[in-house]
């Protein structure tokens, strides 16, 4: 039994990626770690009547809460699921959402990054030894507002009264989940590790997480069709990622809306400020 943990799997393309990967074989067990059980029971049992795969677990997860992510650790290593084949890291909150979670943190950098960050390190020593990594990110890592520049963890982690209620915000947490996978990427392979870690955009597309209209959804496929995202198309694209043997071979890509790798921004590839991201999410985590 492949274990497949999907993180924000109760809708969008969390959930659409969990029924293509349950409808390519009964093999897979897919655990949903949602926010909210009962939507996550109502994702089950969605996914169930679909593809009649029984292998679905929901395990509740707010990756806005670092005690949260602790007990789902926990609960994980307890359940005798055993080795995790695949863990998609792809719960989050968009650009309109502010204020601090209960640890402090800029509510979009935990929930974006440094939950999955405590997350991806409390299960590493489950993951097969061939497992595979991914971190949802979004080509919105190089905002289309103007250049980015580094700001640094801690301006993210506790934005000044300036930048509190930007929705920059949501681009930074996107660059700092490929600091992550680039990071994480890097120390595997130093360490002999044959994990693979990677990155996937699915382009910008309307879901529950981004209610766009209509019209605005044909604005961005005209004017902007480099980050136009379909979700049948991105959700088929992740899930192949994960069913297809063989066809993640490398570790530190990021994949753009299918199953091709493609460079992201120039400033994503900057090692101080993935190294200083690394640093300080360490410390925000005590790991």
């Amino acid at each position: 039994m492949k274990n497949v943990i999907i993180t924000g799997a109760n809708s969008g393309l969390g959930f659409e990626t969990a029924k293509k990967i349950a409808n390519s074989g009964i093999e897979y067990r897919l655990i949903l770690a949602c926010r909210n059980v009962q939507k996550g029971e109502d994702a089950k049992k969605s996914i169930i009547a679909e593809s009649g795969n029984e292998n679905i677990v929901v395990m509740e997860l707010n990756t806005a809460s670092l005690d949260s992510v602790r007990r789902f650790a926990g609960e994980y290593e307890e359940s005798g699921y055993g080795k995790i084949y695949a863990l998609l890291c792809n719960a989050g909150v968009s650009g309109t959402n502010s204020g601090l979670t209960e640890d402090g943190f800029d509510v979009i950098f935990e929930t974006n990054h440094l939950g999955h960050f405590l997350l991806t390190n409390l299960l590493l020593p489950w993951m097969e030894e061939e497992g595979l990594i991914f971190a949802t990110s979004s080509d919105m890592h190089d905002s289309p507002m103007g250049k980015m520049e580094w700001r640094g963890t801690e301006a993210l982690a506790h934005p000044n009264a300036a930048l509190a209620h930007e929705s920059i915000r949501y681009s930074y947490s996107k660059l700092c989940n490929l600091y992550f996978v680039y990071e994480l990427a890097e120390r595997l392979r130093s360490q002999g590790s044959c994990i693979k870690v990677n990155a996937f955009n699915p382009g910008l597309m309307k879901t529950n997480f981004m209610p766009l209209t209509k019209a605005s959804m044909a604005f961005v496929k005209m004017s902007m069709p480099e980050r136009y995202g379909d979700l049948d198309k991105s959700s088929t694209a992740y899930a192949q990622l994960v069913t297809e043997d063989g066809l993640v071979k490398e570790s530190g890509l990021y994949y753009d809306r299918s199953i091709h790798a493609k460079r992201s921004s120039a400033l994503s590839y900057n090692i101080e400020n993935r190294k200083e991201l690394w640093a300080k999410s360490c410390e925000y985590c005590g790991l």
